[in-house]
């Protein structure tokens, strides 16, 4: 499958990328080359498989939601570098 430079222009549009004409050119390849990949996986025979199957039996792994006990202010507190009796004391990162 041939990706043409106008589809790898607008894909790079979606994504919000300027790429200059060497990457343009670079991408488009690299989209040509992945979409052959695809393409040879079109090949394969996947009759009789499930969509969603997986080499090992796979559960549901989540718990009950149930409430449960949290910490109390002291214990939340008792490793921070400066413990504020408000919350944590975080260092400014906005200036």
């Amino acid at each position: 499958m041939k990706i043409s430079r106008a589809e790898v222009e607008h894909v790079s549009r979606l994504a919000r990328l300027t790429l200059t004409d060497r990457e343009l050119d670079a991408m488009q390849d690299e989209m040509d080359k992945f979409l052959g990949y695809v393409e040879q996986l079109n090949q394969l025979d996947t009759e009789g498989i499930v969509p969603t199957a997986h080499v090992v039996p796979m559960e549901n792994a989540f718990r009950k939601d149930e409430v449960q006990p949290g910490f109390t202010r002291e214990q939340a507190l008792a490793n921070a570098p400066e413990p504020d009796p408000a919350g944590f004391r975080v260092p400014r990162v906005i200036e």
